[in-house]
């Protein structure tokens, strides 16, 4: 308190005592006791009055104490219960929690996780997946800028999330308590499956599968793909104790259109004590991808042949060579290639404004420019009598689609019209013109896409030359006829857009979060916010039906679908207003993630103790662990003194204390007949 307010206090008592005498006690002649106690009052309320006035600033010390935190985490899942630490997890962290050293020294806080992380209540053991990665994250917002020990009671199995080896901060010192029996026993593991979703129909698609061995001998095991009851791949699988871990790769036919579904078995002659983790199911959509091609020309030409032997080196691929007369109808053709078009080519324009099919456009000295301007709006053709060869420039910033420069610029120059080609529309160029060492502005193959419609230009003839050039190089056709290739891909992948496109797995398994996500669209394919969808599930089997909405997210809307049993389902998505519909079907499978494992991840938990300059205990090292917290002088209890300043107004008891006082004196005045 400031010398100023001190000295405003003291006057203010000094005036209050005048006036409070003047006002009872002056020139009164019977000075009873009554006029004394009046006087008094008078003077409290008063007093109070210039306190209020005054506000002076109160200033009060806090002393506290300050823990460190000491989070004791403890893994709920279910491979705690098939490893059979399940009386180990629930006993060992009350030694700590319940530890009256402990409890002085920190600030112990229990919590459990399964794939989350929550305060601990109790531990049933029944959690499906294990997620200490969401350990790190929580911890991280909880005790933000804090020094502290944790505590981590778990097998260090983890079925989802990132890598929780690097997941923790560097502010925290993790000790983990590994749980279960770390005797190493002989098993054999299908890790992972990485396979691509869809595959193309009679093409073949690779399977990449990561197999683990656990043991000390060396263990010769056959690996086994099969489809329904068929085997579709086998071999033999050498395993020793300094090559546990082996990746194979696997050429896969996809020889039937739809989802076609595997199933990854590994065994060997010896008997595993786990052998649920021998077994892998995985799914691929394999699409129907063949494509009918028209090659219209009016003349002959050596780039006709090449161009059809080169596209049809994709057996999804069928060329027939027309002449535009010949052309009644685009109904059987999914892609036009229109080679130097000219007037003849009328109608078939006429026709595709109808048919809308993508276009690829080659022009050459036969062409019809004039004829050509008035048809298309990508390019402006300003071309002379006079012809000119053009050699290819590759353009790196291409981003249409992805294209290797296979020496482009030494392929020989396409015959072309000389002249200027304007870009009027979007569009990207992949190959360049030049003639001989001068860049121009000119584009010589070049691609546009307009109302969902794509077109490619080729602007000179000759290809043929190209594709020969291309086989003297590498002595093969096959970087030449993938780059054809890629232009017909590009063409044939404009899929029509669907109002209502849904996403979903063809498994699940039964340990898993079934979600299904689904997207909406108006007819201007503008996601549509107001959709009202529903889903009806059935079993297969039982044929028992489930309906559930779908809730709104941010940009689609989504169902959970947990609870169903292990089997086979089908279901239907329809939207209420627009009688959108989608069906499909999934399988759950009854595999347990949490029930994979054979032992405790102890390196990974070695590890993780490393990074965070933590150790490794096991459950008969927890006196050891107690001891070490409690020695450990990083963490000491901080006693921290905080001064809390508050103005005197602020106190509400002193307005009421007034009030209170001016209320007795008036009581007191009436009640003795002074008003």
């Amino acid at each position: 308190m400031t010398t100023s307010t001190i000295l405003l206090l003291l006057l203010s008592v000094i005036i209050a005592a005048g006036l409070s005498f003047y006002q009872y006690l002056y020139k009164v002649k019977n000075q009873s006791k009554l006029y004394w106690f009046l006087a008094f009052l008078r003077f409290i309320s008063l007093f109070s009055i210039f306190l209020l006035l005054i506000n002076p600033i109160i200033s009060r010390k806090i002393t506290e104490i300050k823990k460190t935190p000491l989070p004791i985490v403890v893994d709920n899942s279910k491979s705690i219960s098939e490893l059979k630490a399940t009386k180990e997890a629930s006993e060992l962290y009350l030694k700590i929690s319940e530890n009256k050293a402990i409890a002085e020294k920190y600030d112990v806080q229990l919590f459990s996780f399964d794939d989350e992380i929550e305060s601990l209540d109790k531990l049933d053991f029944k959690g499906n997946q294990s997620n200490i990665d969401a350990v790190a994250k929580n911890v991280k917002q909880l005790y933000r800028n804090t020094n502290y020990p944790l505590v981590l009671f778990t097998d260090g199995n983890q079925t989802i999330g990132n890598d929780y080896v690097f997941g923790f901060q560097d502010n925290t010192t993790v000790y983990p308590v590994v749980l279960g029996d770390t005797t190493s026993v002989f098993d054999l593991k299908i890790n992972q499956i990485n396979a691509n979703r869809y595959a193309f129909y009679k093409n073949k698609f690779p399977v990449e599968v990561f197999l683990q061995y656990n043991g000390t001998k060396n263990c010769t095991s056959t690996f086994a793909i099969m489809n329904g009851n068929q085997t579709v791949h086998r071999q033999s699988i050498v395993f020793s104790k300094d090559k546990k871990v082996q990746s194979i790769t696997v050429l896969l036919n996809a020889d039937k259109v739809g989802i076609a579904k595997y199933k990854a078995i590994i065994s060997s002659s010896i008997k595993e004590k786990n052998s649920v983790n021998n077994i892998k199911h995985f799914a691929v959509e394999v699409i129907d991808q063949r494509s009918e091609i028209a090659l219209v020309s009016s003349i002959s030409h050596p780039d006709l042949g090449a161009l059809k032997r080169s596209i049809e080196h994709n057996l999804q691929r069928k060329v027939t060579i027309l002449k535009p007369n010949e052309i009644k109808s685009l109904q059987n053709y999914d892609i036009l290639i229109l080679y130097q078009p000219n007037a003849a080519f009328k109608s078939i324009f006429e026709q595709n404004k109808v048919a809308q099919l993508n276009t690829f456009i080659i022009s050459g000295t036969a062409t019809d420019f004039n004829f050509l301007n008035q048809v298309q709006t990508d390019l402006l053709f300003n071309m002379s009598a006079q012809k000119e060869d053009y050699l290819a420039t590759f353009e790196q910033d291409f981003n249409m689609f992805s294209q290797a420069n296979i020496g482009f610029e030494n392929f020989p120059p396409l015959e072309h019209k000389f002249g200027t080609i304007t870009e009027k529309g979007n569009v990207n160029t992949l190959l360049s013109a030049r003639i001989r060492n001068v860049q121009l502005q000119n584009p010589l193959l070049a691609f546009s896409e307009t109302n969902q419609k794509r077109t490619a230009y080729l602007l000179g003839e000759n290809f043929w030359k190209w594709r020969l050039e291309s086989h003297l190089v590498s002595k093969n056709f096959t970087d030449f006829d993938l780059f054809t290739d890629k232009i017909i891909q590009y063409l044939n992948s404009n899929a029509s857009k669907k109002n209502l496109n849904v996403s979903y797995e063809p498994f699940y398994n039964s340990s898993e979060s079934i979600e299904i996500s689904a997207e909406f669209f108006n007819k201007n394919y503008e996601f549509d916010d107001k959709a009202q969808l529903t889903i009806q599930v059935v079993n297969s089997k039982t044929k028992a039906i489930k309906k559930y909405d779908l809730l709104k997210s941010n940009s689609n809307y989504k169902v959970n679908l947990d609870g169903l049993i292990s089997g086979n389902y089908t279901f239907k998505i329809i939207e209420k207003n627009s009688n959108s519909s989608f069906s499909g079907a999934f399988e759950i499978l009854n595999f347990d993630l949490e029930k994979q494992f054979v032992n405790p991840d102890q390196s990974r938990l070695e590890q993780l103790a490393s990074n965070t300059n933590g150790a490794v205990y096991y459950p008969n090292q927890i006196d050891s662990l107690v001891d070490s917290l409690l020695k450990n002088e990083n963490y000491l209890p901080i006693q921290k003194e905080t001064i809390l300043k508050s103005p005197l107004i602020d106190w509400k008891w002193v307005l009421l204390f007034l009030i209170s006082v001016l209320g007795i004196e008036w009581f007191v005045r009436k009640y003795n007949g002074l008003l």
